[in-house]
């Protein structure tokens, strides 16, 4: 468990230390060594790059499952995502556009991959079990709080800056060893990894006979159809959503974001019980969907406020905006052990799934409400890191109320024989909410503080009325979900 553990911590690392100054280095105009996108270029970018790499989990666990195992999916896609960062590190727009392919491809390997092996640690009913996932759950917020903080002082950090310049480089060039850091992160992830290989394919095969699987018989043309289907299917899907970004073709993104409203329709007029799940599922999908969209936002139109709006000294000390991004995870570990505290405190008298889901849009709704007073304050100079530590805590306590509470609901909701395909929904509906937040991100403009107020004002009420509205299904939802808390 301690290898799997330092090993996700590192992926992690490497995922959200490149993420971290992302958006930031897109728009860095060129002559400071950025690619001197707009803030819509740059959100488009970020908004189909996010997607891809969540919704590549989907054929990369398929892939793993049938194909290559858990194990080899791991080494396989670790080494694909440090050739993505170090592919990063070199400037240019091919080796930009080819880094981001590599690491989204990787990370659709890796991601599914390794959280199927800790379960392979443990047989169903082992008690240890669900403290093991605890423990690697910790493993990815240490690496996330860690990342932004050193790829944010490389590539942002006004002393490293210096001394690049001192030792005869170009201070523009620092982004680039951002880049490569988080390519030297994934690396010690895999280094960790590789000397416990065999241990975790003996662990892979002794998990495969206990559930009857025998995935070492020789492939047949029905093994190979399915994967042809799966691939093709969420290349298309993926096309699609790159398609609706074009002008004129908006329609396809309303269109595909709309099919769950009437898949709801369809499965909750179902006699059977586990069709009317599906029902519930998918609303809880359309909520995750639509908490993404408004979180996601911590690499997009937050990094810029951070940046341009926000005045990033401590003690009189200037820091890299960048560093923000590391809260999130921070309150993570803080909160986390009294979130788990709570709940079994509460026993059954806890609020049921539905209800914690409206809670989670509710404090990130409020999130947002409390970056309009901050952002009217930018027309007077840059405001308080306060602000934005506060915006930090408050999608925390959202995010603790509707993300490990979602991932247990999908899996006690699921069909016996379907709990891959509708982890793949979740996976989906995370996919979904990053292209959103491309979307709604765009928008973001720093030069006018009544316009600015107004794009969070806009946003708050989106996922507020959202919160309302689940708030007021919850005893329908309850129904559908036939019984399962």
């Amino acid at each position: 468990m301690r290898t799997l553990f330092f090993a996700e911590m590192w992926e992690r690392f490497s995922y959200y230390g490149m993420r971290a100054i992302l958006v930031l280095f897109m728009v860095t105009p060129a002559e400071q060594g950025g690619l001197g996108f707009t803030t819509a270029e740059a959100a488009v970018v970020y908004g189909n790059y996010t997607m891809a790499v969540y919704m590549l989990a989907i054929p990369g666990g398929f892939i793993a499952d049938r194909w290559l195992g858990a194990t080899r999916a791991v080494l396989i896609g670790g080494v694909i995502i440090a050739l993505g960062h170090f592919t990063l590190a070199f400037h240019g727009a091919a080796t930009f556009y080819i880094g981001l392919a590599l690491v989204a491809l990787g990370t659709g390997l890796f991601k599914p991959s390794i959280s199927a092996l800790v379960g392979s640690l443990y047989a169903r009913d082992d008690e240890r079990r669900d403290a093991g996932f605890s423990i690697f759950y910790m493993g990815i917020n240490i690496g996330a709080f860690l990342a932004p903080l050193v790829t944010g002082y490389l590539a942002q950090g006004l002393g490293f800056k210096a001394g690049l310049a001192a030792a005869g480089f170009d201070a523009g060039s620092s982004w680039h060893f951002g880049f490569a850091a988080a390519g030297i992160g994934m690396a010690i992830g895999l280094a960790i990894f590789v000397r416990q290989t065999g241990l975790f394919e003996a662990a892979e095969a002794a998990s495969r006979i206990g559930d009857g699987d025998d995935s070492d018989a020789p492939h047949d043309a029905t093994a190979w159809r399915d994967t042809i289907a799966i691939v093709v299917g969420t290349g298309v899907l993926a096309a699609m959503m790159v398609v609706s970004d074009w002008p004129g073709y908006a329609w396809l993104r309303t269109m595909v974001l709309s099919a769950p409203l009437l898949l709801i329709v369809w499965f909750a007029t179902r006699p059977e019980v586990e069709q009317r799940r599906i029902a519930a599922i998918l609303v809880f999908f359309l909520a995750a969907m639509i908490f993404w969209a408004i979180f996601e936002q911590a690499g997009l139109s937050i990094a810029l406020f951070a940046d341009r709006l926000t005045l990033n000294e401590m003690a009189g000390r200037s820091f890299p905006s960048a560093w923000y991004l590391a809260l999130n995870s921070l309150f993570v570990i803080l909160l986390a052990p009294l979130f788990a505290a709570l709940w079994l405190r509460m026993g059954g008298s806890q609020p049921s799934s539905p209800v914690k889901f409206a809670l989670g849009l509710g404090f990130l709704a409020s999130s947002f409400l409390l970056m309009v007073p901050a952002a009217l304050l930018t027309a007077a100079g840059k405001v308080s890191p306060l602000w934005l530590v506060g915006l930090y805590f408050l999608q925390t306590v959202g995010e603790l109320l509707l993300s490990p509470v979602g991932l247990s609901t999908m899996t006690k909701l699921a069909p016996v024989r379907a709990t891959g395909l509708v982890l793949g929904i979740w996976f989906l509906g995370s996919a979904f909410g990053n292209k959103l937040a491309g979307v709604l991100g765009a928008k973001f403009q720093s030069t006018d503080a009544e316009a600015l107020s107004q794009f969070f004002l806009e946003q708050a009420v989106f996922v507020g009325v959202a919160a309302l509205v689940l708030l007021a299904m919850t005893p329908l939802v309850k129904k559908w979900m036939g019984g399962v808390r």
